[in-house]
């Protein structure tokens, strides 16, 4: 067996990223990622990159501090599929809670569907803790290129930052 180890960064995701992250979404949903760079420039979120010595982005993240006072919200979060449960999941979020307590703030809050146990499984593990849940929905794109409305359950978690 070979292991090997990659050199990870976390820095601000930029509107050229966007060609290279098919991996995370279809063409909607990157353009809403284009919409919320326009929202970083302004401060309302920060929108984060995860990249190996390359600087091409294999996992991203936003945090919008505009849903609750006081708190940075996750959202987007997403792995490169080829590169789950190498721990690259647990450096995007410890980047974002760090760009949370660099404005101040001590709590993070997201939501997982209750369909992505993994992912729940990583935040618990975190440190999230669940504390409610509510439905959600969002327009996602169909094979066929058309927009339908996706619904989910979502549980609510949440984690004090030291």
């Amino acid at each position: 067996m070979i292991e090997v180890v990659l050199k990870l960064s976390a820095r601000a995701l930029e509107h050229a990223d966007l060609a290279s992250l098919g991996w995370a979404g279809s063409d909607h949903h990157l353009a809403n990622v284009a919409r919320q760079l326009e929202r970083a420039r302004s401060g309302e979120v920060d929108y984060l990159a995860v990249c190996p010595p390359t600087n091409i982005p294999v996992a991203k993240v936003g945090v919008d501090y505009q849903v609750k006072e006081g708190v940075g919200t996750l959202w987007q979060l997403a792995v490169h599929p080829a590169l789950q449960s190498c721990g690259i999941g647990t450096f995007l979020v410890e980047a974002a809670e760090l760009r949370t307590r660099n404005r101040g703030l001590r709590q993070t809050e997201l939501a997982v569907e209750e369909s992505n146990p993994r992912a729940r499984a990583l935040y618990e593990r975190l440190g999230y803790v669940a504390y409610d849940c509510r439905p959600d929905s969002w327009d996602e794109q169909a094979p066929d290129g058309s927009l339908r409305r996706y619904e989910t359950m979502c549980t609510l978690m949440r984690k004090e930052l030291a």
